[in-house]
């Protein structure tokens, strides 16, 4: 593996710059399939969360210079979508708790009869 050039050692899209484009590219995809979700209200299923985590890669070496307000802007994006999904998850359990307390009657429960005996 090559180290990583000294700063400003790469011209955009070659080598060391294009492997730190690369990686916020993928990133700023997730994030944009996140903001969909939130947007439709629905989340996938905790596997498909889990499968798609993101890993930075191996020997990226420090942020260059030209990509440092990209990957801030990003990372702000990040955080603003953490807080507005913190959020509606907050109004779904509220909203959960008074469609419960609207019930006139509690939930049905199971009833098991034994028609051996």
């Amino acid at each position: 593996m090559t180290p990583a050039p000294p700063h400003g050692g790469a011209e955009p899209g070659d080598g060391w710059d294009g492997r730190w484009e690369q990686a916020l590219r993928e990133l700023e995809l997730d994030v944009a399939a996140a903001e969909r979700l939130l947007a439709a209200a629905h989340l996938p299923d905790v596997d498909e969360v889990t499968a798609r985590r993101w890993r930075p890669p191996a020997g990226l070496g420090p942020l260059p210079a030209p990509l440092r307000e990209r990957a801030q802007a990003l990372l702000d994006h990040q955080l603003d979508l953490a807080r507005r999904a913190a959020e509606a998850m907050t109004l779904a359990r509220r909203q959960l708790a008074a469609a419960d307390a609207l019930r006139t009657r509690p939930a049905a429960v199971p009833v098991f009869v034994d028609t051996q005996a």
